[in-house]
Parts: structure tokens; sequence; C-alpha cells
């Protein structure tokens, strides 16, 4: 089995940062991708951001040039760098590894709330 350990949500006023943490850990032989998404209330989930093997990224348009992801492959954790944040980046995050060969793991979130 495969455990994803998320944190660092919380409340921030507009304009603040925050950074997440997920640790990945268990019967893990390999990674592929490592991500997060996010799911507001009454809204399908969504990419945030992903990170490949290789390093290569992408982002969601809505978090471009505020929000950056890296992964330490030798601590099999991915972070979450969100700067400038907005009320509409209200959300919980999860987290989420494509590993051993194409299996998608998740873990269980983190709130994320911008409030003033």
């Amino acid at each position: 089995q495969v455990q994803l350990v998320e944190s660092g949500g919380g409340l921030v006023q507009p304009g603040g940062s925050l950074r997440l943490s997920c640790a990945a850990s268990g019967i893990i032989f390999t990674i592929n991708a490592m991500g997060w998404y996010r799911q507001a209330p009454g809204k399908q989930r969504e990419l945030v951001a992903r990170i490949r093997s290789g390093g290569s990224t992408n982002y969601a348009d809505s978090v471009k040039g505020r929000f950056s992801i890296s992964r330490d492959n030798a601590k099999n954790t991915v972070y979450l760098q969100m700067n400038s944040l907005k009320p509409e980046d209200t959300a919980v995050y999860h987290c989420h590894i494509d590993a051993n060969w194409g299996k998608d793991y998740w873990g269980q979130g983190t709130q994320v709330t911008v409030s003033s």
C-alpha cells in the first residue's frame, strides 16, 4: 500500500502565501508524476499543478505565475508553493501520485481558505 500525507493548509489573507507538502510512503517502486488537485464547494476537482519524474511541469492557467510545484525524489515528497493567494483559490487541495507503473494514489486533502 501507498500512503500520502499532506500538510501546510490553513487560513490566509488575500495576497498571502502557503506551502503545501505531501509525503508518500509505503511500497513504492517508481513514481512517474506527482501533483496537486483542488476541489471547491460545488465544483469539480481540477488539476492545479503537476511535475513529472524528469522535472517537467504544467499548471492550471489560473495559477500560472503564482504557484510553483517542486519535488524531492529522495524523500518521495512534492511541494506546492502558493503565493499571491486569492479568495478563488479556496478549496480542498489533494495530493496525487502516478506510481508503480500507472497506479493512482490520492491524499485525503488539506483545506486552504483565503479570506480577510
